[in-house]
């Protein structure tokens, strides 16, 4: 018996010494996964399917995905089964977890008809459009399900259109990461042959209060027959699930990557540097050649995935719009100075035309990320 008792304690012994070896990667990156809606909210309803039920097979589906091929993150849920969670509640799961993404899942529907069809992904901002305005007040209607949500949001209302202008100058310090993300999912959605209805900006609560970069994605039409079929199905839900970890998982390389350059593993060769250098233009204010080290101010008034002619339409006419590409998007700007003052008076006159537009700084040719 004792050789037997001295056997299984040199085992255990043998198996303590190995523990390093065996343990899982150290989670270094965090996911939050959201499936929209949930208990007694069912969100959009087919014909035969309801909305809760594809945005959670989805999100498990992707999770189980970046699970399996990142060991080093840590998948969260809001929900993994049936059940109500509050809007601003999901946010707060995002932000106590400390997440590094947040990807919100969703189902598209409209009244007026089955013909509609499509994916597309958004990020926190004003709703320029009666269709981006209709999906975020049909998202935020949620809060109508919630005690007390007039004091909890502040007197919010989300089916009047005036509660939305809270949205008007909300800027998010992670919004150039939520579009640049955004954009690859609807990439990734095309390559599966889904139509893209690409990458929007709504007044959407559940974006507003995440401390990271965070979208919301609408999978697909559930008025739509055809797309109905084709999310409620488990091949199809998880093609949608194939497709939001490819993004992923190029977001989270290029994680991988900045976070070894601020480590100093990575050094930017003189090509890669050139790379994020902005275009030089012609400056519709006064600017002499900045000395070395001088702060040169300009208003970037849009970002775009795409690269835009000069004669844009989108550019309403601005002249000598310059631009220059940051983690695979183009930016545009109008306008330098190194008189921050002058920059400022001039982006109150820009504003009429891109509301949204913001002062940025370059030194030395160089983005000045803050």
């Amino acid at each position: 018996m004792r050789k037997y008792l001295l056997l299984y304690i040199n085992l255990l012994a043998a198996l303590f010494l190995m523990v390093p070896g065996l343990q899982a990667k150290e989670k270094s990156f965090t996911i939050v996964i959201d499936p929209g809606h949930g208990g007694k909210d069912p969100g959009a309803i087919g014909y035969s399917a309801k909305e809760k039920s594809i945005n959670l097979a989805v999100a498990l589906f992707l999770g189980e995905m970046i699970e399996k091929a990142h060991p080093d993150t840590r998948v969260v849920y809001t929900r993994k089964t049936d059940r109500f969670i509050e809007l601003d509640e999901r946010a707060n799961i995002a932000n106590r977890n400390k997440a590094d993404l947040f990807v919100s899942i969703h189902t598209n529907s409209v009244k007026r008809g089955s013909s509609v069809r499509g994916t597309e992904t958004f990020t926190l901002g004003l709703a320029r459009s009666d269709e981006n305005l209709e999906v975020a007040m049909r998202e935020n209607s949620a809060i109508l399900l919630e005690d007390d949500y007039l004091q909890k949001y502040e007197g919010f209302d989300p089916t009047s259109t005036e509660s939305y202008i809270i949205f008007e100058f909300m800027q998010n310090k992670h919004m150039e990461q939520s579009i640049g993300f955004a954009s690859s999912i609807q990439k990734e959605f095309v390559k599966t042959k889904r139509a893209n209805r690409g990458v929007k900006q709504g007044g959407l609560l559940v974006l507003r209060k995440t401390s990271m970069p965070a979208v919301l994605v609408e999978l697909g039409f559930i008025s739509n027959r055809e797309e109905e079929r084709y999310m409620a199905s488990s091949s199809g839900q998880r093609a949608l699930a194939r497709a939001l970890y490819n993004a992923f998982d190029r977001f989270k390389n290029e994680y991988d990557r900045k976070k070894g350059a601020l480590n100093g593993a990575v050094s930017r060769s003189p090509a890669q540097q050139q790379q994020v250098m902005p275009e030089r233009q012609t400056a519709t204010t006064t600017v002499a050649v900045a000395k070395k080290g001088t702060v040169v101010y300009k208003i970037q008034i849009m970002t775009s995935d795409k690269k835009l002619p000069a004669n844009s339409r989108q550019f309403k006419g601005y002249k000598n719009v310059s631009s220059f590409t940051e983690r695979g998007l183009h930016k545009y700007t109008y306008g330098e100075s190194t008189n921050f003052n002058e920059i400022r008076a001039l982006r109150r006159k820009v504003a009429k035309d891109f509301k949204d537009a913001f002062i940025i700084e370059f030194v030395d040719g160089e983005k000045v990320n803050k």
